[in-house]
């Protein structure tokens, strides 16, 4: 046997009772009205996305019987219809709106995880002059604390080391003088960061000296607090994101892993991302996981959804910590539609007290929500874009995120899913071929695509057509050679059709170029002769090939799904 000395005994019970206070915690039954602030007028890197997480969080809490007001200076969004808040004000999102507001209600509460980044930092700077506390009103969903670890870059940097996560080598500077000193000893090429900014606003890439200088003004000025990351680049790697959820137990699940099939050097928001990640090994992903629910359990105790952003080195499989933002994203929105998980609603649930294991699954409505989706399908999203509107502008991608929108397809195969997401984007595309658009020969291609642009996804496929090599064609772009053995597949099939009119294509290849996601529009420009989509249609309907509808339930059949949606495929 052996003994414990008195104290011991004391600080094993206190963090005992500590446990069973935290796992039995309710809901919160003081919570009577919450303040959701909103994201504000629609801007490039902030618009929809964030209305549809409002929106959903809305409803989440007037579900529990909570008031729910709501300040969005935006009226053209769904979250300011009158049938989603009990009260709306169509104000502009400042500290003086949000006293006005504090004083004409009671409020308990405000939420600002749901209106991004502008939401955040509007939250904080009334939290700095001490207008919640003023009003007895808390934040809930995320604390300051976490929102400056998250945002301010040398706090991030910071605790990323002392819990052990690698981050690329970096120095924040709060002057100009400070960042051209930091600049020559981590030497080029660099980023540069900007704090408290959304959409890698003010942020960008220098390669060398000469591009130093305007680079680090333009971040010192988009950062509200005049301070800039100036980090190592390392580009090329392979970039992934999480989605993940907390409660106030501390129950982590991940809902999503997404993969950017362009490396670092694109803002993910204008990147082509895939889910599930595809090219990962399996340690890997577990160390991603593991790392990522070790980071977000960092940033304090508090409960709601939480974005993590890795990069790994594609030689090594090295991970290092890109970001990571404690609220909605972006990203969540799209894995919300992809697993058919509805984060923005368990996320505002969970601010209010409620654990991951008391909430039900919201599409087996028998099973909890404190389990992570299985996705047997691929859900594929492309950027649009809309350069013609804006004149002058530089189509060249990088940190700063571009895209005025995008569109999400889910397949049964990648090759499926990327080619019904280019069918989606109202460019002319019927899939990924932009027939005709593009008279460029094999080498001036390859220089092309060394350079991220919006088309360069077409750009790939039109390469790979004339011949160039998968090898050269990821030495050039950095993309994974899997997505690029992918793409060769669409070609193999395109050529193979290009050798058939309808009268001589087998039922064979019409049934594997339908799987493969071409439509009949592109099937009948391939064929050698003369004809349209309607008569493909009508050949292929002859033969029996026709749509299926598949589930996104979330759990992959091995539950029952009460409230499910579907997606087309051909696949039997």
């Amino acid at each position: 046997m052996f003994r414990l000395k008195m104290g011991q005994i004391q600080a094993n019970f206190c963090r005992f009772a500590q446990f069973i206070f935290l796992y039995a915690m309710p809901k919160d039954n003081t919570l009577k009205t919450i303040l959701i602030v909103g994201s504000g007028p629609i801007i490039i890197g902030q618009a929809c996305e964030f209305d549809y997480s409002g929106s959903q969080a809305a409803r989440s809490l007037r579900e529990e019987g909570i008031k729910v007001i709501l300040i969005n200076s935006n009226p053209a969004t769904i979250m300011t219809d009158p049938m989603m808040a009990d009260k709306v004000y169509l104000l502009p999102l400042t500290i003086e709106s949000i006293e006005q507001i504090l004083q004409e209600n009671q409020i308990d509460a405000v939420l600002p995880t749901m209106g991004g980044q502008t939401a955040l930092n509007l939250c904080k700077e009334a939290d700095e002059i001490g207008l919640w506390k003023q009003y007895n009103c808390r934040m809930i969903g995320v604390d300051v604390a976490a929102i400056d670890l998250a945002e301010d870059r040398e706090q991030f940097r910071q605790l990323m080391v002392k819990i052990g996560i690698a981050v690329a080598p970096s120095r924040v500077a709060n002057s100009f003088l400070e960042g051209k000193e930091f600049a020559q000893v981590i030497g080029f090429p660099l980023v540069i960061r900007p704090s408290f900014t959304l959409g890698g606003t003010g942020g960008g890439f220098v390669h060398d000296a000469s591009e130093l200088d305007a680079a680090l003004e333009k971040g010192l000025k988009a950062s509200p607090i005049h301070e800039v990351l100036v980090e190592k680049a390392v580009l090329g790697w392979k970039e992934y994101e999480l989605e993940l959820l907390r409660d106030q137990a501390d129950n982590v699940v991940i809902i999503c892993t997404v993969e950017n099939l362009d490396p670092m050097g694109v803002h993910t928001g204008d990147s082509i991302t895939v889910a599930p990640a595809m090219t990962l090994s399996d340690t890997s992903f577990q160390d991603m996981r593991n790392k990522a629910m070790l980071m977000m359990r960092s940033l304090g105790n508090f409960a709601g959804g939480c974005n993590v952003q890795f990069a790994q080195n594609p030689v090594t499989e090295e991970l290092i910590a890109v970001e990571i933002n404690p609220r909605v994203s972006r990203s969540s929105a799209l894995a919300s539609k992809a697993t058919g998980y509805p984060i923005a609603k368990i996320a505002a649930k969970l601010a209010i007290g409620y654990r991951l294991d008391e909430l039900k699954n919201q599409i087996t409505q028998t099973t909890s929500a404190y389990f992570e989706p299985a996705l047997d399908y691929v859900i594929v999203k492309v950027p649009r874009w809309n350069f013609d509107k804006f004149k002058g502008a530089n189509d060249t991608l990088g940190l700063q995120m571009k895209s005025v929108g995008e569109v999400m397809a889910i397949g049964r195969s990648f090759t499926e899913a990327i080619q019904k997401a280019c069918q989606s984007l109202e460019n002319e595309a019927i899939g990924l071929g932009y027939y005709g658009k593009s008279l460029m020969k094999n080498e001036e291609l390859m220089e092309y695509i060394k350079v991220p642009k919006w088309d360069r996804i077409f750009r790939i496929k039109d390469a790979l057509m004339q011949g160039s090599t998968v090898r050269s064609i990821a030495a050039a772009t950095g993309i994974d050679n899997w997505f690029l053995y992918q793409i060769r597949i669409i070609c193999n099939v395109e050529k193979e059709l290009m050798k058939h009119s309808l009268e001589t294509i087998t039922i064979e290849l019409m049934k594997e170029a339908k799987q493969h996601g071409f439509s009949d529009m592109q099937i009948a420009k391939l064929l050698t002769g003369n004809t349209n989509d309607d008569a493909v249609y009508d050949k292929r309907k002859a033969w029996g090939i026709t749509r299926v509808y598949k589930m996104v339930d979330t759990c992959s059949a091995e539950f029952e799904a009460k409230t499910p949606y579907f997606y087309s495929t051909f696949e039997n």
